[in-house]
């Protein structure tokens, strides 16, 4: 199923290893971690390189810097992390190359040993594939393993760059990335689901056209509702609306009616007077929106169909809340679909940052098949394209 190398295929013993992880999570205004999740799942790729006594060489980005170095970003809190996860010293570099790292990699780091680089995106050269940058990371290594599925849809200097100038190969994450994904489009179980939430339908537009193709079954909910409301004639208020969408979203249930596939949208909706979590707020049918209001959660008779949906499912993809589930008032469409996916006998794949996010708060993470680490990139994915990352990497 996965046609291309991982760390199993080559000798990483007592060889100098580059691991590209994708460490970009969030942190609170005291620049601590508050969801350590992608740091978990980069530990058996860590773990067996420690074991093999290599020398581990860690970098990721974090945030946006702009190609800019700010402090406020700095791996630092990362690098603390990892050593307690890890149960070892960490060297971290301040740096995200230079001939001094280089020297203490080959003279003084210790075989079985880990080493951080600074965040890559300090330097303008990662999103732009700088062909120098990539070079001199490169030389730090005998071997690239990239286990930054979260990072594989783009085609910077630490994923496929470093890729031209060592043997490159797949770490434990991005096998399993790809290998589920893949199940999950060419093998399902069947009835196969497909729930998509958020905000924006543009965002969505060619996963919901391939998807299409696939399931037996689509729910859509979130803002992106109301672009599918309006154009069967609803009056959706003040709710978001993708007016320039119109005709996609058109296109989309004529496409579903004769491929039969069943797209479900709410049937009611809690709605507010304005976007704040203590605005006045009412649930109401689809069919009476006020013109003055805004849709912010699903209604319950929604979740009731919804769920009804869901249990009937023996694959389900998940990707996007079902409202604005950050306030309380309007979290409990999210969290109603969140269970009942959870408890649901299907397999449960989830993917994207709010659903991870919304996961964790309802304490439903450890109850799903599979949560992908890359929302942009499971995304990209399961719309058909290659990814670059994975391109990139030595083929069996």
């Amino acid at each position: 199923m996965f046609n291309k190398k991982t760390i199993e295929d080559l000798d990483v013993s007592k060889k100098k290893v580059l691991v590209r992880v994708d460490y970009n999570v969030p942190l609170d205004d005291e620049l601590s971690i508050t969801d350590d999740t992608r740091i978990r799942l980069s530990m058996p790729t860590i773990d067996y390189l420690i074991k093999k006594d290599a020398k581990v060489i860690i970098m990721s980005h974090l945030g946006r810097p702009k190609g800019k170095i700010e402090p406020k970003l700095s791996l630092d809190p990362v690098a603390k992390r990892l050593e307690k996860l890890i149960g070892k010293k960490i060297k971290k570099f301040g740096q995200i190359y230079s001939r001094e790292i280089k020297e203490y990699i080959n003279n003084e780091m210790d075989f079985g040993e880990v080493v951080m680089l600074e965040n890559l995106r300090f330097d303008p050269g990662e999103k732009e594939n700088n062909d120098e940058l990539a070079k001199s990371i490169a030389s730090l290594a005998d071997i690239y393993v990239d286990d930054a599925f979260g990072a594989a849809h783009r085609a910077h200097a630490s994923v496929v760059g470093v890729a031209r100038y060592l043997p490159s190969v797949a770490g434990f994450l991005m096998k399993k990335e790809i290998e589920v994904l893949t199940s999950l489009l060419e093998s399902p179980e069947r009835p196969f689901m497909a729930i998509l939430g958020g905000s924006k339908v543009s965002g969505k537009i060619p996963v919901i056209r391939n998807l299409l193709g696939k399931v037996n079954s689509l729910i859509l909910g979130g803002g992106m509702t109301y672009t599918f409301l309006k154009v069967q004639g609803y009056e959706v208020g003040k709710s978001i609306c993708e007016d320039g969408q119109l005709d996609f979203a058109k296109e989309m249930l004529e496409l579903a009616k004769k491929d039969n596939v069943n797209l479900v949208l709410p049937v009611d909706i809690i709605a507010a007077k304005d976007f704040d979590n203590d605005a006045e707020r009412k649930m109401v049918s689809i069919q009476s929106i006020p013109v003055d209001w805004m849709g912010l959660d699903i209604g319950q008779k929604s979740i009731e169909l919804f769920s009804k949906e869901i249990s009937k499912a023996r694959t389900i993809f998940w990707n996007g809340p079902l409202g604005v589930f950050e306030w309380d008032n309007f979290s409990n469409g999210t969290k109603s679909i969140a269970n009942a996916v959870a408890e649901s006998q299907a397999v449960t794949v989830a993917g994207g940052g709010d659903t991870i996010t919304a996961l964790n708060k309802y304490k439903l993470y450890s109850k799903i098949s599979h949560v992908s680490s890359g929302g942009g990139a499971a995304m990209e994915f399961l719309e058909g394209k290659e990814l670059p990352g994975v391109v990139s990497l030595l083929d069996r």
